[in-house]
């Protein structure tokens, strides 16, 4: 049987052989053991498909969406929440100042004045658009992804990457935008050699798990989570 190489290209392991369905859903089933958690959980965001709850998830992929590590952003979302500006009511009221105090107590001071104006400004859109509910954005596009990601540009800070991010986390929430992955998820599928096809990696896991394993396959395409150990540990147990 030929041995595992490895690649020119990185730690995706090169077998020498087509790998089997069954193993793509080991490896799925360890990616999800070691990293199940999606962003919006590790922001303390009790995802719903409630008003207040899906605002907080539009504030965190606002965040996410600049040129900053991931883990800043979940931590600037943390302190935004902890300061109670968990409404887009409670956002607009907030001060600017207030805004950029509690991004600056998550780190997230490269853009922490700009992010302050993008956030009121947004919070406004949300009220005056929305209601401060995104579930009429949700009803107005009927649930299709592209009319999603349209209306979600329209936020101040949200271009193509933070809609993407949204859609994907909202998923595990509207069932109807499912399998949502986008780019990043599926460059994380191709280091792990699974398919890069949202529909193919949807059969791997059951479809209430498929937003946690998109959340997980980013984590592979950042680097925060490595591609060798998960296949290895993939390999062990099969």
């Amino acid at each position: 049987m030929p041995q595992p190489q490895r690649s020119a290209g990185g730690d995706r392991p090169q077998t020498g052989y087509p790998r089997q369905m069954g193993d793509d859903r080991t490896v799925a089933r360890v990616l999800l053991d070691r990293r199940g958690r999606t962003y919006a959980e590790e922001a303390g965001i009790r995802l719903a498909d409630r008003p207040a709850p899906l605002y907080q998830l539009l504030v965190l992929a606002t965040l996410l969406s600049t040129r900053i590590r991931a883990q800043v952003a979940v931590a600037a979302a943390r302190e935004l929440f902890a300061a109670g500006y968990r409404t887009p009511q409670a956002m607009e009221a907030a001060s600017w100042q207030d805004r950029v105090d509690a991004l600056g107590r998550g780190h997230y001071r490269r853009y922490d004045e700009r992010t302050s104006t993008m956030l009121g400004t947004g919070a406004r859109l949300c009220l005056d658009r929305w209601r401060g509910d995104l579930r009429r954005l949700h009803r107005e596009a009927d649930g299709d992804p592209a009319g999603l990601r349209r209306r979600l540009t329209e936020f101040p800070g949200i271009g193509p990457t933070g809609a993407d991010i949204f859609l994907r986390e909202a998923q595990t929430v509207w069932p109807d935008v499912r399998p949502y992955a986008d780019r990043r998820a599926l460059a994380g599928a191709k280091r792990l050699g699974l398919p890069a096809s949202p529909d193919r990696l949807a059969g791997l896991v059951g479809a209430a798990e498929f937003g946690r394993l998109a959340s997980a396959l980013v984590r592979v395409a950042l680097g925060e989570e490595s591609a060798g150990e998960v296949s290895r540990t993939a390999a062990g147990a099969r």
